[in-house]
């Protein structure tokens, strides 16, 4: 697992547009939409695709199209298939080799922290679907 990074941001972004268009869109497109370059896209929709979250159709007029209903993609499923943790630590502080007992264990009671933030994080994105973003946004702008 690695950090969050915009890779998730792009992702719930390019869904909740492929369910709005309900067409077979180029990288090109959903880059333009999303504000980044079709290189940033194809490697966020490659990994969607893996976990079937999106389909894929060659030719002329190929590009990403929806493969689920909206209602059905929760945002947990999209950090799992980005391989994400909302939380992690790239550093860990003290040594376990070392006599004083915060030193020591210090590193392993912050990564057993973060591991129960993910699980909260990872249950919240459970109960958001890309139908409920889509729903947010046109409700806002209905005001």
């Amino acid at each position: 697992m690695r950090k969050m990074t915009s890779e998730f941001a792009i992702a719930v972004h390019a869904l909740v547009y492929l369910n709005h268009k309900q067409e077979t869109l180029a990288s090109e497109e959903l880059a333009k939409n999303v504000c980044t370059n079709p290189a940033r896209i194809r490697k966020v929709m490659a990994k969607l695709k893996k976990k079937n979250l999106i389909a894929t159709k060659e030719g002329q007029n190929g590009g990403y199209h929806t493969s689920m209903e909206a209602g059905d993609v929760d945002l947990a499923m999209i950090y799992d298939a980005l391989e994400t943790e909302a939380v992690c630590a790239s550093w860990k502080s003290g040594n376990p080799d070392m006599e004083c007992m915060v030193a020591s264990g210090m590193a392993d009671i912050m990564d057993d922290i973060y591991g129960e933030l993910n699980e909260v994080c990872r249950e919240k994105l459970s109960k958001i679907t890309i139908e409920d973003i889509d729903k947010r946004i046109f409700h806002r702008e209905e005001r």
